[in-house]
């Protein structure tokens, strides 16, 4: 991979919502990102922190409205023609 990436959280004012651990984007500079088995990443986005090392991988969100930004930096030709996108944010139950 030549480039990078990164998902940023924006509150509903567009702005970084406060949050105790101070993060506010996750992506290729976050070198303690925890894949799965497949090689899978799951980002959990929620207002309270998941359990063990599903943390590593958890972006802090208000209860209100927010927006995800996801930003691609010297991307490959697959994302620059549109035959790969990110897939959906999915609720959780």
């Amino acid at each position: 991979m030549k480039g990078f990436w990164s998902l940023t959280l924006y509150n509903q004012y567009h702005f970084f919502e406060p949050n105790a651990i101070k993060r506010y984007s996750l992506g290729t500079k976050n070198k303690t990102l925890v894949t799965g088995p497949d090689g899978s990443l799951t980002i959990y986005v929620q207002s309270t922190p998941p359990e063990g090392d599903k943390k590593a991988n958890w972006l802090p969100a208000p209860k209100a409205n927010f927006a995800l930004f996801m930003r691609s930096y010297w991307p490959e030709e697959a994302i620059l023609n549109g035959s790969w996108t990110p897939p959906a944010v999915v609720k959780a139950r």
